[in-house]
């Protein structure tokens, strides 16, 4: 069983990926710093399960101490790094633009070159399907990604220009994985789903930027982490897009809230916002060819296991 990596542990999407790495007998050593872009309490929550593993590590330190980094490289000898420790959100980068760049990208410079300085020989950087705004559809990943709409989308750029500097410099054995609106019970609360669900739920009104039509690749987080894990294959360099490949407008999503939760919404209709873009949909041929991926989890029912979740759990949960 091998010893990894992995960033951003106290996340939503990194919390899931370790859960199935401890399952799989590995050991985990997960760092975060438990900033407070939303209630660090959230995170702390999803730390808990996994610290009743043996094979469970965890670290409160950030990527951009380098410093505190050099000493976890000193202390194990990982197999991989899986960097998911990220700065997220569209519209809060372009309010804070300077730590998204810090994190995203001086932070996963700070990971590369102690790959480069331990000869841990595989990289997997967690990026974005905002990268393809302007591109034609379905999204495949030879396409240009030369356009990005907000600081976080180009902070995520230079993340993954470094992980090709470092490749070809070094040899370092780089997936890097364009997530694709990831939802799924206990996420972020600030994305679409978490916040239709509780709003739709106390009976408040739902604020939608634009009029419903645009659409989403929405995909579930357990197939997002199996594919994460499954990234870890020795590919070279490689960019793999994890999605549903079956997007859905916004309005047929909040439809299936409604239907489970027995609510009907009322709408704040907002103008579409400037950085955001009217569709995403993932070619993932790419990803079930050669890492023998895909999505198992229909929108359907990955928003009723939503839902369900947050009932039986809304009576520990903060209002927004």
């Amino acid at each position: 069983m091998a010893t990894y990596l992995l960033t951003g542990a106290a996340g939503f999407i990194g919390s899931k990926t370790a859960e199935f790495l401890l399952k799989s007998g590995h050991t985990v050593v997960g760092i975060d710093n438990l900033n407070g872009y939303y209630p660090p309490a959230i995170k702390q929550a999803r730390l808990k399960p996994l610290k009743s593993y043996k094979t469970f590590k965890f670290y409160p330190t950030d990527i951009e101490n380098l410093p505190a980094l050099k000493r976890l490289f000193k202390m194990n000898k990982f197999k991989a790094v899986l960097n998911l420790a990220a700065r997220a959100g569209v519209r809060y980068s372009m309010e804070h633009p300077h730590v998204y760049f810090t994190t995203n990208v001086l932070g996963t410079v700070n990971l590369l070159e102690l790959c480069r300085e331990f000869k841990v020989k595989k990289f997997v950087l967690a990026s974005t399907s905002s990268l393809y705004a302007g591109q034609k559809m379905p999204f495949k990943e030879t396409l240009a990604v030369n356009t990005p709409l907000s600081p976080y989308a180009a902070s995520k750029k230079g993340a993954e220009a470094a992980c090709f500097s470092w490749h070809k410099l070094y040899g370092i054995d780089v997936s890097i994985v364009r997530y694709f609106t990831v939802y799924g019970p206990a996420g972020r609360p600030d994305m679409s789903v978490d916040i239709f669900t509780k709003n739709i739920a106390a009976g408040k009104p739902i604020e939608v930027f634009g009029n419903g039509s645009q659409s989403r690749d929405f995909t579930y987080v357990d197939d997002i982490a199996r594919g994460t894990i499954k990234a870890l294959k020795l590919v070279g360099f490689e960019v793999f897009n994890l999605g549903s490949d079956d997007p859905y407008k916004l309005n047929h999503m909040i439809g299936l809230i409604e239907k489970n939760l027995g609510k009907k919404a009322r709408f704040i209709y907002k103008p579409f916002h400037k950085a955001d873009i009217m569709a995403t949909w993932a070619d993932v041929n790419k990803a079930r060819t050669m890492l023998g991926w895909k999505a198992t989890v229909s929108l359907e029912e990955g928003i009723k296991r939503t839902v369900e979740h947050y009932l039986e759990n809304r009576r520990y949960q903060r209002p927004l």
